[in-house]
């Protein structure tokens, strides 16, 4: 690579911390069951007895406890009757001594396990993440940072068990990545030492190709070679920069020394585009101006002419009009005074009619007063005949109708009085009974029979005195 520069690459810096970060964030955690790391000269405490009894039996007595490691693994149960539960995204692989071939192999498979004879093997199954920081030498002996991702997983567990390393209890995938990443960085690297630094810059895909190649070859294997048992899912390329600042910089002069002339040009367009309109606009500014004065000027005159004609026929306008005006006045001084002779007589003639008609309309109203009294009293005897007549109409109806009455009719009416009349009675001091013509006084017969002799005799009475007024009338 090139000796550094005096000047620092910010954008250099910027991604490979970038890079640094983005790593640190998808490195494995170790299991929280791993036991804390002793400091420097320190010594570890004695084991107690329940930890002797642990180590002795492989492992705790009872309950379940967790195997360290980036995996969830469950061991429960005691002694030689354990079992092992595989979370279902791992792969694990179970041996027993004596055994050729392995007793339980796959994707989540769980088994009962004896610590004596057994053993086992937990890997994760998702998807890995290798982060590529490949420092290259360009075909013209430049240095350049081609920063990559590659993302694998197993795909043949039978395989790969065989021919990786998976025996770090912290990462079991840590042996694996470097190697794949050592191979990435060295293709990376083979192929930018044939291109030139604009090649790397603009156009990563040859370098996609050469590192996915290489990869599957080495992963998938090829004909006749069933590999490592992984498949590689996808490569990409993140970043290519130039270590030299000063060769970066120089990369980009041409392009910005172009865009810069682009833009030096249009402004010097703009400008002179601008300078011939403010000119343009100047001139028919200028001569909109010229025309506006000469147009005010012509316009002042006619108005100053227009003004003085207006003057001028205001001025006999006014004579006239004073003339007229004391015509007119004369004039209406004489209509006035004729007006108000007419005015005089009229009134005088007005007072006359008016005495002539309140004579006549005293008269009238005499007149019609006298009349009216007369009518009234007309009136009153009238109505005072008519009230005579109707009651005598009444009194002979009354009279008829007393007439008319049957004497059973009678005999009903002064039974249902008789109680009326007997209580309105004086009492007697004696009581003395008479018999006329054989009939008994005290009955209630002989009371009838009198009785009806009184109604006789009141009606022959009536008669009489009917006949007397109709006499009279």
């Amino acid at each position: 690579m090139n000796a550094p520069d005096q000047g620092s690459n910010t954008y250099l810096e910027k991604v490979v911390a970038q890079q640094a970060e983005l790593e640190g964030d998808l490195r494995a955690r170790r299991s929280s069951s791993a036991p804390a790391a002793l400091a420097p000269g320190a010594v570890p405490p004695p084991p107690g007895p329940l930890a002797k009894r642990d180590r002795a039996l492989g492992g705790a007595p009872s309950g379940e406890r967790s195997a360290p490691g980036p995996v969830d693994v469950r061991i429960s149960g005691f002694w030689r009757w354990k079992n092992v539960l595989v979370p279902p995204n791992a792969f694990v692989v179970h041996t027993r001594r004596g055994r050729d071939e392995p007793l339980h192999i796959g994707l989540g498979v769980s088994f009962r396990f004896n610590p004596s004879t057994d053993s086992f093997l937990v890997v994760p199954g998702a998807t890995q993440t290798i982060l590529i920081n490949a420092y290259c030498i360009c075909r013209e002996l430049q240095g350049v940072l081609v920063q990559g991702y590659v993302q694998w997983i197993i795909q043949d567990f039978g395989t790969a068990y065989r021919k990786l390393d998976f025996g770090d209890a912290d990462d079991p995938m840590r042996l694996v990545n470097l190697q794949l990443r050592e191979q990435a960085e060295a293709a990376i690297k083979d192929k930018v030492a044939t291109m030139g630094v604009r090649d790397v810059l603009s156009d990563k895909q040859p370098i996609i190709e050469e590192l996915t190649a290489r990869l599957r070859g080495v992963a998938e294997g090829q004909e006749g070679d069933e590999g490592l048992g992984l498949r590689i899912v996808t490569v990409q390329i993140k970043e290519a920069v130039v270590s030299s600042s000063r060769l970066w910089e120089n990369l980009q002069k041409p392009y910005r020394a172009e865009q810069g002339q682009i833009a030096r040009l249009a402004e010097l367009e703009a400008e002179e585009a601008v300078a011939q309109r403010e000119m343009a606009a100047a001139r028919i500014k200028e001569t909109q101006r010229l025309e506006h004065e000469r147009e005010l000027a012509e316009l002042r005159a006619r108005n100053e002419s227009r003004l003085f004609d207006t003057e001028a026929a205001e001025k006999l306008r006014r004579t006239k009009r004073e003339h007229d005006d004391q015509r007119e006045v004369a004039e209406l001084q004489t209509e006035t005074t004729r007006h108000a002779l007419l005015m005089e007589r009229e009134r005088h003639a007005e007072e006359a009619e008016t005495g002539r008609l309140r004579i006549e309309r005293d008269h009238e109203l005499a007149r019609l007063r006298a009349e009216g009294e007369a009518a009234v009293a007309e009136l009153r005897a009238r109505s005072r005949h008519e009230q005579e007549l109707l009651d005598l109409e009444r009194e002979g109806a009354r009279a008829a109708l007393e007439n008319e009455r049957t004497p059973a009719a009678l005999q009903a009416r002064l039974i249902g009085e008789l109680p009326q009349i007997m209580a309105r009675l004086p009492k007697p001091d004696e009581l003395r009974a008479i018999t006329v013509n054989g009939v008994d006084q005290t009955s209630v017969a002989g009371l009838v029979t009198q009785l009806a002799a009184v109604v006789g005799a009141l009606r022959a009475a009536a008669g009489d005195a009917t006949g007397a007024d109709q006499g009279r009338g």
